[in-house]
């Protein structure tokens, strides 16, 4: 017997894909409030873990049902949410330096408007490996940040957040390079 699978149009909202993401969305108020109550503790670790690697569920579960333009949107909001509400948690519990946290919102908040004017001029920016790769080294900064075991050390959270740093930036260069290629081409 074979297993049935639904295809989702492109304008389907109600996906497997999109409740995980809403379920990320939904639970990240929970991890900000556990992190500025604990700092770094087992719990709040286990909770962004099980969060962060939801990501990877919701891309699969897309994959196999169909993409849609929802969740294409939600996804990297609740990435954005997840990631960024989690660094500046970690800066108000003092686990991190506000700075790499600023040039990260920025490069993220300013992606996003951007995206959202091409797309208004009918322009769309594909995810790159690039940026999965980035969101990675994000996740993983946080954990590194939100570990117990890891408390006191410093260097090894700071170098990972300055490479998720170095990463978010690079892919936001890839990403304008991208966009200035496909406004030529459209051009022409």
């Amino acid at each position: 017997m074979s297993a049935v699978t639904t295809t989702f149009g492109p304008s389907a909202l109600a996906t497997p894909a999109n409740a995980v993401t809403m379920a990320r969305v939904g639970l990240t108020p929970v991890l900000l409030a556990g992190i500025l109550a604990s700092g770094a503790s087992w719990p709040a670790l286990a909770l962004w873990i099980a969060l962060a690697s939801t990501d990877g569920v919701d891309g699969y579960l897309a994959r196999r049902h169909g993409t849609t333009r929802s969740g294409a949107f939600l996804d990297p909001l609740a990435d954005k949410l997840l990631v960024l509400g989690a660094l500046v948690c970690l800066v108000a519990e003092d686990l991190v330096w506000w700075v790499p946290v600023a040039i990260i919102a920025v490069r993220e908040l300013w992606m996003s408007a951007y995206r959202s004017w091409l797309g208004r001029h009918g322009v769309s920016l594909p995810a790159r490996l690039s940026a999965k790769v980035k969101t990675v080294v994000q996740s993983v900064a946080v954990g590194v940040a939100l570990a117990p075991t890891l408390e006191g050390a410093d260097w090894l959270t700071s170098t990972v957040l300055w490479g998720a740093v170095v990463l978010t930036v690079w892919s936001g260069v890839q990403y304008l390079a991208d966009a200035r290629r496909q406004a030529v081409e459209l051009a022409m």
